[in-house]
């Protein structure tokens, strides 16, 4: 079950005197927050709602709200919006003082006043305040989705944006969306703008879907894959003209290649594509999208190891000759799509 699901569970009536949404999926924590809001009927005209942005408002009126009896009706909604306070976000916007005060409310919270945090990011378990609002509280947090759960999650949105889309279509439009959810999101909004309530086709992805910065990065080594020296070329006279630099191209390239070379010698070790996924979330600190995983043992399949290392041999001593401004940085990178492409 994902968030949203839990949040259409929810309405203003139902709500429990403390609810927490929050979470590191920052997609999916977006489109949480407006289901969320509009779950519990949320109108900024309606005296029994109480919004407030603890980025700006000083607590003694967060706390006058909490504490007062509701006026024009038998229970009041708060809403603390950006509370950085209960995660692990450096920001602070309470002092010491005022955070003890609102632990003491949680201790003991008004029976009339419903109370929801809204707070982007991991709540810190370490802190009293968050450990109050996990005992007590109902939260709610956006984490990243399993890959069965977000193609579940997006086939029932396509179908509810009123877009159909065969099988093959619809695996384009998750490799392009690179199994992210806020991506993922704005791809169908594209798509349904673009083509409105109809069947979508490969090209219609291709021509509604603006293409990213990491797009044109992997048409480019496909290009120079294929030995294509001169379409790849222009692409990099494309890329130039918008602004983008050498150093960032290669930056991108090292990192594709190098998830190339990573995925093959842990298959070779007998790692299966999830205990890949593990090994290279570990080795980075941070979760690896098990798509990207999917796709470079897909696209590295037919590469060599000893191909992959005179890649990466070549990016790296280009990167070193353009920093150390040996010649000019057009000519070595130039140079660096030749060596690759004869490689």
């Amino acid at each position: 079950m994902t968030i949203i699901d839990e949040i259409q569970k929810l309405s203003k009536e139902r709500l429990g005197l403390v609810t927490v949404l929050t979470g590191e999926d920052v997609g999916q924590f977006q489109l949480a927050k407006e289901a969320l809001l509009k779950q519990i009927g949320f109108d900024s005209s309606d005296l029994s709602y109480a919004y407030f942005d603890m980025s700006e408002i000083a607590y003694p009126q967060v706390e006058l709200d909490l504490v007062s009896l509701p006026f024009f009706s038998d229970e009041k909604i708060v809403i603390l919006d950006y509370f950085a306070d209960v995660t692990t976000d450096k920001k602070r916007y309470l002092s010491d003082e005022e955070l003890k005060q609102f632990e003491a409310y949680l201790v003991q919270p008004v029976e009339t006043t419903r109370l929801i945090i809204i707070a982007t990011g991991k709540l810190d378990s370490k802190r009293r305040l968050v450990k109050l609002l996990k005992r007590d509280g109902l939260v709610l947090e956006a984490t990243a989705l399993k890959e069965v759960e977000f193609r579940q999650f997006f086939m029932q949105k396509t179908k509810e944006m009123g877009l159909s889309m065969e099988n093959h279509v619809f695996e384009q439009l998750l490799m392009k969306s690179n199994l992210d959810f806020a991506e993922m999101h704005k791809n169908l909004a594209f798509l349904q703008s673009y083509k409105g309530s109809s069947q979508i086709g490969l090209d219609d992805i291709e021509q509604a879907i603006p293409k990213t910065l990491q797009d044109n990065i992997f048409d480019m080594s496909q290009l120079l894959l294929q030995g294509k020296i001169d379409p790849a070329r222009q692409l990099v006279r494309d890329l130039r003209l918008q602004g983008e630099d050498e150093i960032k191209l290669i930056a991108i390239l090292l990192n594709q290649f190098r998830l190339f070379l990573q995925v093959q010698l842990l298959q070779k070790e007998g790692q299966g594509e999830q205990q890949i996924v593990a090994t290279l979330s570990e080795i980075a600190g941070r979760k690896i999208n098990p798509f990207q995983v999917k796709f470079a043992l897909r696209d590295s399949r037919s590469l060599t190891l000893s191909f992959l290392k005179k890649v990466m041999q070549v990016l790296i001593e280009t990167d070193y000759q353009i920093k150390q401004g040996l010649f000019e940085k057009d000519y070595l990178f130039d140079l660096a799509l030749l060596k690759i492409a004869s490689t």
